[in-house]
């Protein structure tokens, strides 16, 4: 009976201890991220892009399913002129998080630069559709009066 009690008193010590254990391996990794992306956007302000890409590759390399950390590095791509890898994050954001208009936007700006109105304006639609959706109407009315805008050039 007593070897029971020690049985028990052993495991419940060990689930305590690795409890524990994960809940500052995952508090430490949590704060390397959050210092890496700190990095990032501070780069990023200064416009030393190089520096921000590798910070931003860094939280990505720690952290995968971090959209807003691939949005980032597509700007920071985009600046340094990679535009299609930037194209190709965007892509990726809205095909991981369909509705984050973000990715849309960021997509559409880049294929009206490449003179892709049609699929511009696909994008442009859906971010404000998205945008009405998550009670945005400020930006979603801007968005409409861009849309106005390019229809009314292509006319």
């Amino acid at each position: 009976m007593l070897d029971n009690f020690q049985l028990t008193d052993t495991l419940a010590t060990i689930a305590v201890l690795v409890s524990i254990t994960l809940l500052i391996y995952f508090a430490v990794k949590t704060l390397i991220t959050s210092n890496f992306f700190q990095k990032g956007v501070n780069l990023y302000q200064q416009k030393d892009y190089k520096g921000a890409e590798a910070a931003f590759r860094k939280v990505i390399a720690i952290n995968s399913t971090n959209d807003v950390v691939r949005l980032f590095l597509g700007d920071v791509l985009k600046e340094q002129g990679q535009v299609a890898e930037a194209k190709q994050l965007y892509q990726e954001v809205i095909r991981r998080s369909p509705k984050n208009p973000q990715g849309y936007l960021r997509l559409a700006t880049i294929l009206m630069q490449e003179n892709k109105q049609t699929e511009a304006k696909t994008n442009l639609k859906k971010a404000q559709e998205l945008l009405q959706k998550q009670r945005q109407p400020e930006t979603a009315q801007k968005i409409a009066q861009l849309l106005e805008q390019m229809n009314t050039k292509s006319i």
